[in-house]
């Protein structure tokens, strides 16, 4: 082999590996951006499981797809609770098992729900608005709320569910008003 070969076949690694390293770098990247929208998406599950519980007696017709007629859902998620008792004591912020949400609340102030802070937000205008532009003044005057487009979207369509506000169709965008 002859040195001039050897130069090229080594130029030909190191450009391999760079290439290697970059894309390494870019999938990391990635899987970390996928790592929080799962955390947030985690702290949501929890916040729904502990309303769940603190409005168990509350009559709700709607019914989850897998749940029999005769069973209530806050029983099936206390059933999902109480199963996984080291998933749900580490989704609670560390609570330890046996003691209640509401206990842990009245210790620590807790964060107003993400459909407040958006009806809040929308309210303060007479136009629609669109999801992208409520998530950026909501990033901008509650920095360390950090929800993702999905997120907010989700959060203002369940508003509209619940008759709080209204979706206004512009061609291909979706913009919400505050019904008053």
């Amino acid at each position: 082999m002859t040195s001039q070969s050897a130069a090229t076949l080594r130029s030909r690694y190191v450009e391999q590996a760079a290439s290697d390293l970059e894309e390494n770098r870019r999938r990391q990247q990635e899987l970390a951006d996928r790592i929080t929208v799962l955390k947030q998406e985690e702290a949501l599950l929890a916040d729904i499981l502990n309303l769940a519980e603190r409005y168990e007696g509350f009559a709700d017709a709607s019914r989850l797809p897998e749940q029999s007629q005769d069973e209530p859902v806050v029983a099936k998620a206390k059933k999902a609770a109480t199963a996984t008792p080291s998933r749900r004591s580490a989704s609670a912020g560390g609570t330890p098992a046996g003691t209640s949400a509401k206990a842990d609340a009245k210790g620590k102030s807790r964060q107003p729900l993400l459909g407040d802070l958006l009806a809040e937000l929308l309210g303060k205008y007479e136009e629609p608005r669109l999801a992208k532009e409520l998530r950026d003044e909501l990033l901008e005057k509650f920095p360390d709320r950090k929800p993702t487009p999905q997120v907010v979207r989700n959060t203002l369509e369940s508003l509209v569910a619940k008759g709080r506000i209204r979706r206004h169709k512009q061609q291909r965008s979706v913009m919400y008003t505050v019904i008053k």
